[in-house]
């Protein structure tokens, strides 16, 4: 079967589960709270075991996915792990999206909200999805041990099915539901109640993404497509600089536009409704030259040239001190006042857009008071969408119905607690007084995108008698992140801006003193976490000077990250894993291998490139790019190779050519045309292999896109003799540098 069942009702609480018959038990993920799970569970066919699990006669396992699908395949994995520990039979399962409550379907590895992002989902989710499901299945066996009055321990079962092996009987899940009991309180499942993975059916073996053939025969139901009665379009012009506001309006040349129904006003912009979107489009580009704006905001002024030179000064003057202490071990400074040898270097890095390849946007019904809405969208953030809509129309979020789909791709753009393309089309739709569909065009998703920051670093190591990195001094000058991004969640996390500072530290090697902190900056530009967030950035700068440092020393850059890594056993196995894919020690002709290493929350990866420089036109080709990764039990390895590979390809084009430049507070980039993303010719070939293991699964999402930056960085050091300090490193940038 393997079939989604999206949600189409109402996800008020009161509304979930109506007509569920008898008590059903409910753990709030992440808190072990049990209670009355019957006006809690969404809309699933059949009897509820728990919010997570609904049987039905006919063998049907409904079972709830609670983190958004935008092509990473947790809409398989998540359900396939429920449905390992319940050992249902995967072709009678249907996936059901969860409804936006974060007390039931929060991520307990995500602070209990349902955002889906960081790479978090399968980690967060693997131990307490295994539970529901072993707990379901606990039921079933408890239940059929009383109706056929045998011992529990003489019970097994196979997929879908429960066994009594002495008598030869057999009972089908779907047939316990005429008896089961299902009791108020869930059964206690000890740890080592759960399954050996030398026991797994599901996990670690390839499934079909459930939603892939609905991709390839064009079905699939992405927010764009939606359509429903009495629709119409809706397009926003919104201020050039960040909180810009509309001053004066001309809009009759808009107006005169065949198709356009209404202009209208926002504090943010202005909006057009139309017939079409294309009338719509027509009429918000007419408008670009008949509105002026009113300058709010810091961004105004700004230039992002001219703001990193600033960054870099302040980074590199040590009389100001970092106000931020992000990560410290040791005694960094007394280390490298008495070291023998100090090398010091500078990096830069510019702003990056998501490049995600649908478009914002979102379809909006109000009803005629003003007081409720539905609304459909593509969002990594549903309760943060939910509450943004409730918001725009000072309304409680109980009277928000909403409906998320599929995304084209999310990266973080889709993540921002504001949920502004939710916005627009709720204000759209209230104004218009019938469901509006507001869509962003390539150059509005590029004009008002929310960026990686800017960042520069200015970085010190301190080297003993002998050769030892004895210290590790970073500082780090950027843009910050999480107080623009989502602010609740930056004060939730004591004012630290984790998406702009992770990646810093370096837990794995080994280094007796290190420091790394933070001068923190508000251009006013908007900024967002992007794939791989602090780690694009502070990794390309960690792994390139450290393999300055190995050139000091005068030793093989592979060799040191060995020696740092001769307490971390696991992260020693993948480096020789891709030195021995790449063929590391054989000599090249007219190319060359650079390496980098990366420890991204316990998934431990490490890549190698291998490159070649045009002189001529300062091209940077990367030829092969090799990665092996431990990322624990791998839930659907096929998935996670194409997780590396899809991330190799987006780390190259942040790596070469994807930069957003900034002039008096406005993008200067349109389309993918003047914001370059990587081409097919562009694209190397590619070398995943994975490190199975038994311990718990890591995040593979957006993992390796950190490392291909210092990999080719080194790479081209390694060929050329010249050290790159800036990403993306264009041929511009790699002609100036290597003359």
């Amino acid at each position: 079967m393997n079939e989604m069942s999206w949600p189409k009702t109402s996800f008020s609480r009161r509304g979930f589960m109506t007509g569920i018959a008898g008590m059903t038990f409910a753990i709030a993920a992440g808190q072990g709270r049990f209670g009355n799970a019957a006006s809690e569970a969404p809309d699933a066919a059949g009897t509820a075991f728990n919010p997570w699990v609904s049987i039905a006669a006919n063998g049907r396992i409904s079972i709830i996915a609670p983190a958004t699908e935008m092509g990473q395949g947790s809409l398989t994995a998540l359900p396939l792990i429920l449905a390992e520990e319940l050992d249902a039979d995967w072709s009678k399962v249907v996936v059901v999206p969860a409804p936006p409550i974060d007390k039931i379907y929060g991520n307990p590895g995500f602070g209990g909200v349902m955002h889906t992002a960081s790479s978090a989902a399968v980690t967060g989710f693997f131990t307490v999805l295994r539970t529901f499901g072993a707990q379901v299945r606990a039921v079933l066996l408890d239940s059929v041990a009383k109706q056929w009055g045998v011992p529990l321990t003489e019970l097994s079962t196979e997929p879908s099915v429960v066994v009594h092996a002495k008598s030869g009987r057999r009972i089908g899940y779907g047939e316990i539901v005429a008896f089961a009991e299902i009791l108020a309180v869930a059964p206690e499942i000890k740890p080592e109640a759960l399954k050996k993975t030398s026991d797994f059916r599901l996990i670690g073996h390839d499934v079909m993404r459930i939603e892939l053939p609905t991709k390839v025969n064009g079905s699939a139901k992405y927010a764009i497509d939606v359509q429903v009665p009495r629709m119409i379009y809706g397009a926003v012009l919104r201020s050039p600089v960040e909180g810009g506001a509309p001053d004066k309006v001309d809009d009759s040349g808009a107006k005169a536009i065949d198709g356009v129904i209404d202009i209208v006003r926002l504090p943010y912009g202005v909006g057009v409704l139309a017939q079409t979107p294309w009338a719509a489009f027509d009429a918000k580009s007419t408008l670009e030259h008949g509105v002026t704006w009113q300058r709010g905001g810091k961004a105004w002024g700004f230039d992002s040239d001219k703001g990193l030179d600033a960054f870099a000064a302040d980074a590199r003057d040590l009389s100001k001190a970092t106000t931020v202490d992000w990560f410290k071990q040791g005694d960094a400074e007394a280390a490298l006042a008495k070291a023998t040898t100090v090398i010091a270097a500078e990096y830069r890095c510019h702003y990056a857009y998501h490049a995600q390849m649908e478009p914002l946007n979102a379809v909006a019904s109000v009803s005629a008071a003003g007081d409720s809405a539905e609304v459909w969208c593509g969002t990594q953030y549903p309760t943060a969408a939910l509450a943004a809509a409730a918001r725009a129309l000072n309304v409680p979020a109980e009277n928000i119905k909403l409906n998320y789909t599929l995304l084209g791709g999310g990266f973080g753009r889709r993540g921002d607690y504001d949920q502004e393309f939710v916005v627009d089309a709720v204000l759209m739709a209230k104004r218009a007084q019938r469901p509006v569909k507001v869509m962003w065009t390539r150059e509005d998703d590029v004009h008002n995108g929310h960026f990686r920051p800017i960042t520069a670093h200015y970085l010190r190591a301190g080297l003993d008698a002998s050769g030892k990195l004895v210290a590790y001094h970073q500082r780090v000058v950027g843009d910050r992140v999480l107080p623009f991004e989502d602010p609740p969640r930056f004060h939730g996390n004591h004012d630290r801006d984790y998406l702009l500072m992770n990646g810093v530290e370096l837990a794995s090697y080994d280094i007796a003193n290190q420091y790394g902190g933070q001068i923190p900056r508000d251009t006013g530009v908007r900024t967002c976490p992007l794939r791989g967030i602090g780690f694009t950035a502070n990794k390309f700068v960690v792994e390139a000077f450290l393999d300055e440092v190995a050139l000091k020393r005068g030793i093989d850059p592979m060799q040191l990250r060995l020696e740092l890594l001769k307490n971390t056993p696991r992260g020693q196995n993948v480096v020789r894993r891709v030195a021995k894919m790449a063929d590391w020690s054989r000599k090249r002709d007219n190319t060359a291998l650079g390496i980098a290493f990366i420890d991204y929350s316990n998934t431990l990866m490490a890549a190698v490139a291998e490159v070649s420089v045009s002189h001529s036109t300062g091209q940077i080709k990367v030829q092969n790019f090799w990665c092996a990764a431990d990322c624990g039990i791998p839930v659907q390895p096929d998935n996670v190779v194409a997780q590396f590979e899809g991330g190799i390809v987006y780390g190259l084009g942040l790596a070469l050519t994807e930069e957003i430049s900034i002039r008096d507070g406005a993008v200067q980039q349109n389309n993918f045309y003047d914001y370059r993303v990587m081409r097919m010719n562009d694209v190397p070939e590619i070398h995943v292999e994975l490190i199975p293991t038994d311990d718990h699964p890591t995040g593979v999402g957006q993992m390796p896109v950190p490392l291909v930056a210092p990999a080719v960085n080194n790479a081209v050091a390694r060929l050329t003799g010249v050290r790159l300090r800036e990403s993306p490193m264009t041929p511009e940038r790699v002609k100036k540098a290597i003359g």
